[in-house]
């Protein structure tokens, strides 16, 4: 399985989605980039990870530029701004799916109820990453 998932920064849905799938399919082909990419992954993204002993800390946003050559079995937008901004890719793409989520970066309020959603849409994530690895595995798409 070759899977890129699409973001409009690549700083922390995207990225999280990577480490997700990453741990569930080791010998899958899981990347992820930004329509316009960060300086650097989110520290919250990160740090919530950390908690379920995926290290995002090595990891750098990427330009979608870098794939736009490459066949996918599956291209996966988890946000509005990157599906519509979502250029044409040269490479074969099998399936394209948008399940997105809030952007935990754009969260407001104190630093516990920040870090409180970084956790949900962590998890909301983590949800939507073991039914693709599952249906996959099988060779069902979701």
């Amino acid at each position: 399985m070759n899977i890129l998932i699409l973001c409009t920064g690549n700083s922390c849905r995207s990225q999280m989605a990577e480490g997700f799938l990453r741990a569930l399919a080791p010998d899958w082909r899981v990347c992820s980039a930004g329509t316009r990419p960060s300086d650097a992954v989110h520290p919250l993204a990160i740090q919530v990870m950390l908690e379920k002993e995926i290290d995002l800390s090595p990891h750098q946003p990427k330009a979608i530029d870098l794939y736009l050559n490459d066949s996918w079995d599956l291209v996966w937008t988890v946000c509005g701004g990157a599906k519509e901004a979502c250029p044409s890719f040269l490479g074969e793409v099998k399936a394209r799916i948008h399940i997105g989520f809030e952007d935990p970066a754009d969260f407001s309020g104190s630093a516990p109820e920040i870090l409180k959603g970084f956790r949900q849409i962590r998890d909301e994530i983590a949800e939507v990453c073991q039914k693709l690895a599952h249906q996959y595995s099988k060779g069902t798409p979701i």
